[in-house]
């Protein structure tokens, strides 16, 4: 490399002593002493070299000679008063500090005039600093001094390592001047960064050179470029490449610059140097490119020639000619530009006749044939290719780009590639890429679109579908090739979608549209990495591409839509959110209860959407019920407490340097409306792409990268659409081995499926989760998310479906009176306390809380006691009195039997008829005459109990003898 223009490095000029060198020769010839003095003149310039002081107040300075030699301090010139501060050159001029005069420059040289620039990167040229470091506080034990800025040749290269390599360069601007620099940054897995003050970081380029230019300031700057990359997953990165730095705003330029090889400057003054053309050739210094020999040849901007290789195949490509008037065209072959290869060389191919000419394809659905060209439809008509017909009444035409026939570029498209050359051509069925000037060009094809039609969807925005792309496509490659996807908001601004690698079998790739500002698709073609001309008979093909649901699209075909009731027109309105269209009739209908429909433009009933498990149209129910079953009563949970966005990580991972990183989720479980998605950023470059939905990923560096303590890369969604809610651990295809996260036998977990509607290579089915809510009562916070312990590292275990853990006291259900038993205690006092706990194991949160204590009055045991013994008496009591009642009626009736004896005269054992057994009138005063009160109770007792006795052994003979009759009927 060579600096250009620098202001440090001034020419030499002669030293004082030069008169002591012309006496040693005047002896001479002339000739002699000129040749003489020539040499000296040269051999001084060596010795000292002039430099300008700093300015004064006054704008002014003087020129002042340096010697080059420490040794060397007297016989200097002396200083004289230079220029002043604000003298410049014009461009293609340099100052010449002897006369401090303006000088042009040379044919074969150039200058900038104010500005220097670099533009040979052979080595790091003066000024230059590069230094590596590491920002990674997990290596701090990593040795980055060899993780550099590189020059090679043309440009210079980044690092590619997990070091942070700094290219600065100090300038001091005596005006205020600019920055220009092109650079290619092709992967966003290094940091790329420039910054004078403020910092700005760069935008990821497009496989091709960008070009970057600011402003700066006069006095000192120091310009930094900075990168860090970090090669996850084993990746490997490509390094950033710079090239062509140019500043201006310096004072003066003191020498002018010879052309590098490969440009010349055919006239003095030149303030650049032009590039030889093709199969020219230049050494340094030229003032004219010379041609290569016919068995030679050069690219633009060649230092030398090459042989010219004997032709092949895969020198030439094919293409088509326009339609003519008599609808066809012509099969026309080329030889890639420029030609390189030798027609005459042994074993060579000679290039095939053109000029066969072949039927045209048709035209695109939606377009027309007119004057040997194809011509979109007007509005409100339709087209297979052929004829545009108009829609019928009540129909309106479904906008939409389809290619499929490849006659000529369609107008939204285009190609290109870093080096001139052709890069995608048209062949009918399909368009190719052509050979390439080297196997390392990108060989891109755009497709830029207005916009999308605002779809009616009754979905969560981030799963609306705008549009959906549609492209068929086959590679055929010998070497490492790859075919990329991008999307984006411009051709500046977007992101890799799908890439692959290879030989890849003809085949279809979709991909769904979610944001209404993706208006820009692009292909890209890269046959290998490294740098020849081998492999130029790997292709790319794309057989159709079809874009729905676009602004400013053609027609193929009409569909029914519903008209305004009540007002004759054929203006065509969207069905009412929630309701599809009846086929053939333009009325709209409800969909069915717990259903919904993407699109008010759908036609059938079929077009609405059954919700999944526990799910209710546009958003998920976060309190839902569950019927444990055997007739137990329904499980009641509520979730909203979970229902803001989350984040977890996985455990940290390293690369093969030591630096640590690890994976981040969002998740958003419920997707109500006027709820935050999760997202995911992407804050590497400067566009910024973040991802919205349900659940996302990203890739999380410690870094101190621009004064940032993380950095976050690769983001991609896992889930934007919600399938279900339920206990079952598979729904719609999606698993959750309960093994994944082991758990007690008892109350299963809740679980949210999730699926993707990106599609990629690996995952054709796109991506899924499987989010298990776990009741813990002991887990308070809202945001305790695990990942599978084993087997499964960054929470896959395939790559494509995601599984979670997440356990908190609001995974529980809700509380009942099911879940907690009263305890009574004992009467204390008169009072008796009512407490409610918890049954035993039970696991739930919220709902109703425990009843508060009641307090009861109540009767102890005391006064029960009391009570008994108090009955007990009384009933004794009652039993004597009544015992003494019975015993004197029975004193009664036995004297009265003894009063019946006595009367019944001399007969014995003869009783006198009675009567009566009453007590005759008078006896009650004849027995209160008995003396009873002297003898005691017992004493009564004992003679009642033998009285008896006696009586019965005298009457008991009467019983048995032979007038027993007639005793017994005189008794």
């Amino acid at each position: 490399m060579r600096q250009r223009g620098h202001n440090v490095r001034l020419p030499w000029f002669p030293h004082v002593c030069l008169k002591e060198a012309i006496k040693r020769f005047t002896a001479s010839l002339l000739p002699c002493i000129f040749a003489s003095f020539t040499a000296v003149f040269l051999s001084l310039q060596s010795d000292y070299h002039f430099e300008y002081t700093q300015c004064d107040v006054l704008g002014s300075r003087w020129r002042v000679a340096i010697p080059n030699k420490v040794e060397t301090c007297s016989g200097l010139p002396d200083p004289v008063k230079g220029t002043q501060c604000t003298f410049t050159c014009k461009e293609g001029e340099y100052l010449d500090m002897q006369s401090q005069q303006c000088q042009k420059c040379a044919a074969g040289t150039y200058s900038l005039g104010t500005g220097v620039a670099f533009d040979e990167w052979d080595s790091l040229p003066s000024g230059f600093v590069s230094h590596g470091v590491t920002t990674n506080e997990d290596s701090a034990n990593t040795n980055c001094s060899n993780s550099t800025w590189t020059p090679q040749g043309e440009y210079i290269a980044s690092n590619t390592d997990e070091c942070t390599a700094a290219l600065s360069y100090a300038v001091n601007l005596k005006q205020p001047g600019s920055l220009t620099f092109e650079y290619l940054y092709p992967d966003s897995n290094i940091y790329f960064e420039f910054f004078v003050c403020p910092e700005r970081w760069m935008t990821v380029s497009e496989k091709n050179w960008n070009t970057y230019r600011t402003e700066l300031s006069n006095g000192n700057n120091v310009l930094y470029w900075r990168t860090s990359a970090f090669a996850l997953h084993n990746r490997v990165v490509k390094p950033v490449l710079l090239r062509n730095i140019q500043i201006s705003g310096v004072a003066y330029t003191s020498e002018c610059f010879h052309c590098k090889p490969g440009t010349h400057s055919a006239q003095p003054g030149s303030a650049h140097c032009d590039p030889c053309p093709p199969n020219s050739y230049s050494n340094k210094g030229a003032t004219v490119c010379h041609e290569c020999e016919n068995d030679q040849y050069a690219l633009a901007g060649s230092g030398s020639c090459k042989p010219r290789p004997a032709c092949k195949n895969s020198d030439y490509f094919y293409t088509h000619t326009p339609c003519d008037a008599e609808g066809k065209t012509q099969l026309m072959y080329k030889w890639i530009a420029p030609k390189i290869c030798n027609e005459t060389a042994d074993g060579a191919v000679t290039l095939p006749a053109s000029g066969n000419k072949q039927s045209c394809p048709p035209c695109n659905p939606g377009f027309f044939m007119s004057n040997s060209t194809c011509q979109a439809c007007p509005e409100g008509h339709y087209s297979n290719g052929t004829d545009c017909s108009e829609c019928p009444v009540g129909t309106e035409p479904v906008t939409e780009f389809e290619y499929k026939w490849w006659n000529t570029m369609p107008a939204n498209m285009k190609s290109s590639v870093f080096r001139q050359g052709y890069t995608w051509e048209v062949a009918g069925d399909y368009i190719y890429t052509t050979p390439a000037e080297q196997d390392t060009d990108y060989m891109t094809l755009m497709l830029n679109v207005p916009g999308y039609r605002q779809p009616h969807a009754a979905a969560m925005d981030t799963q609306t579908e705008f549009s959906r792309i549609s492209f068929v496509f086959e590679t055929v490659c010998a070497a490492d090739c790859k075919l990329y996807f991008l999307a984006g908001s411009s051709r500046w601004y977007n992101d890799e979608m799908e890439h692959w690698t290879g030989s890849a079998e003809k085949q279809s790739y979709s991909y769904v549209i979610l944001s209404n500002r993706t208006l820009s698709f692009t292909w890209l073609f890269q046959r290998t990495e490294q740098f020849n001309r081998k492999y130029s008979a790997d292709i790319a093909k794309i057989y159709s591409i079809h874009i729905t649901n676009v602004m400013g699209g053609v027609a193929s075909r009409c569909r029914r839509c519903a008209l305004p009731s009540g007002v004759e027109t054929s203006a065509c309105v969207p069905c009412p959110q929630g309701h599809y269209m009846v086929n053939g009739t333009g009325e709209c209908r409800r969909c069915p209860p717990n259903t919904f429909i993407r699109s008010s433009y759908s036609v059938g009933p079929e077009a609405c959407i059954q919700c999944g498990p526990n799910l209710k149209p546009n958003k998920v129910r976060v309190s839902l019920d569950l019927r444990a079953g055997g007739g137990a009563p329904p499980l009641h949970y509520d979730f909203s407490p979970l229902s803001n966005v989350t984040g977890s990580h996985g455990g940290p991972r390293f690369t093969n340097r030591g630096v640590r990183y690890f994976t981040h989720f969002n998740v958003a479980l419920c997707g109500a409306e006027s709820r935050t998605p999760a997202s995911c950023l992407d804050n590497v470059t400067e566009s910024g792409r973040e991802v919205k939905g349900y659940i996302c990923q990203s890739t999380m560096v410690p870094s101190g990268i621009r004064s940032q303590s993380l950095v976050s890369s690769l983001p991609f969604l896992i889930g934007d659409s919600l399938i279900g809610v339920t206990t079952e651990t598979t729904l719609d295809g999606i698993s959750s081995p309960d093994r994944l996260f082991p758990s007690a036998p008892g109350r299963p977990d809740i679980i949210f499926y999730y699926k993707s509607s990106d599609v990629t290579q690996a995952c054709k089915q796109g991506r899924a989760a499987a989010v298990r809510l776990r009741c813990n009562p002991a887990v308070t916070a809202t945001d305790h998310i695990t990942l599978p312990s084993t087997n499964c590292s960054e929470g896959t275990c395939d790559g494509c479906t995601f599984h979670f853990l997440w356990e908190s006291q609001h995974a529980c259900p809700l509380c009942t009176r099911d879940h907690y038993k009263p305890i009574v205690s004992e009467c204390a006092q008169g009072i008796q306390r009512t407490t409610y706990v918890w049954k035993e194991h039970v696991q739930c949160y919220g709902g109703e809380s425990l009843p508060a204590q009641t307090v009861n009055a109540c009767v102890n045991l005391d006064f029960w006691l009391k009570f008994g013994v108090l009955t007990g008496a009384i009933a004794a009591l009652l039993l004597i009195l009544i015992s003494c009642y019975f015993w004197k009626k029975t004193r009664r009736l036995e004297y009265k039997y003894s009063k019946l004896m006595m009367s019944s005269g001399d007969t014995e054992c003869k009783l006198p008829a009675a009567d009566s057994c009453a007590i005759m009138e008078g006896e009650d005063a004849e027995d209160e005459l008995m003396d009873l009160t002297r003898k005691s109770f017992f004493t009564k007792m004992k003679a009642f109990s033998r009285e008896v006795t006696d009586l019965l052994h005298q009457c008991l003979p009467l019983s048995r003898s032979d007038d027993g009759a007639d005793a017994t009927a005189e008794s």
